[in-house]
């Protein structure tokens, strides 16, 4: 699980930065739906169910980072380990989206915001890493479990920046641009930390049992295989 998606309530960026990030938000999801539908069989549509479940589940933990601002569990490098990076974006996007418009976690005018970080930079910078990693460490649950928790500290460092960014272009409070950088930074290091923590655990459990489950193994062992000829 991931630790860090900080909710953005209404205000806190302005109206028109908010709006570019929802079209933006908009067009990267209907871009994943697009190159998600390859990925979708009869593993991994039940998978995505309950990556998506368990990500509603312990980002309904959170806690204030800054005036309109929480800090929570992401999931995003959880996802993209288990169901892959398009896929994986969609499902942090429907846990941000159901919480949004069920729970008022986060405004809807910064739900645009909210998917950027949380559901488009976490699982990009998360896949990245992933993808990196596993180039060099062993593709087995507890190379996936170091994976993880490298990834996961990372990724949520990079998506509570993204929020930074937006403040940048659109802040609408009394708050200093680097005391908002170090606190994201400093608080969602801590975050990561934990959130690494789980999904090393999650996912090394889950590649022991069911290793055909988990997508970073079926992808880039095959991966592996086409370049250097070998099983990895």
């Amino acid at each position: 699980m991931e630790t860090v998606a900080m909710h953005i309530a209404n205000g806190i960026v302005n109206g028109p930065v908010s709006a570019v990030f929802a079209v933006f938000a908009a067009a990267a999801l209907a871009f994943c739906v697009y190159k998600g539908r390859n990925d979708l069989d009869e593993r991994l549509a039940p998978m995505a169910g309950l990556v998506a479940a368990f990500i509603f589940a312990v980002q309904m933990l959170n806690f204030q980072v800054l005036p309109g601002v929480s800090g929570h569990l992401l999931g995003g490098t959880l996802a993209v380990i288990l169901v892959g990076p398009w896929v994986g974006a969609l499902c942090v996007s429907t846990v941000l989206i159901v919480q949004c418009l069920l729970f008022a976690d986060g405004g809807l005018t910064a739900l645009g915001l909210n998917i950027t970080n949380m559901a488009l930079i976490g699982t990009a910078a998360g896949y990245l890493l992933v993808a990196g990693l596993l180039r060099v460490l062993p593709k087995n649950p507890r190379g996936l479990g170091t994976t993880a928790l490298i990834a996961s500290i990372v990724s949520v460092v990079l998506a509570s920046q993204g929020f930074v960014l937006e403040y940048a272009l659109g802040g609408t409070t009394a708050l200093s641009l680097p005391t908002i950088a170090g606190t994201m930074a400093g608080v969602h290091v801590l975050i990561g930390i934990g959130e690494g923590l789980i999904a090393a655990t999650t996912v090394a459990t889950v590649a022991k049992v069911r290793p055909d489950l988990v997508y970073a193994l079926r992808r880039f062992r095959k991966q592996a295989v086409a370049e250097i000829g070998v099983p990895a």
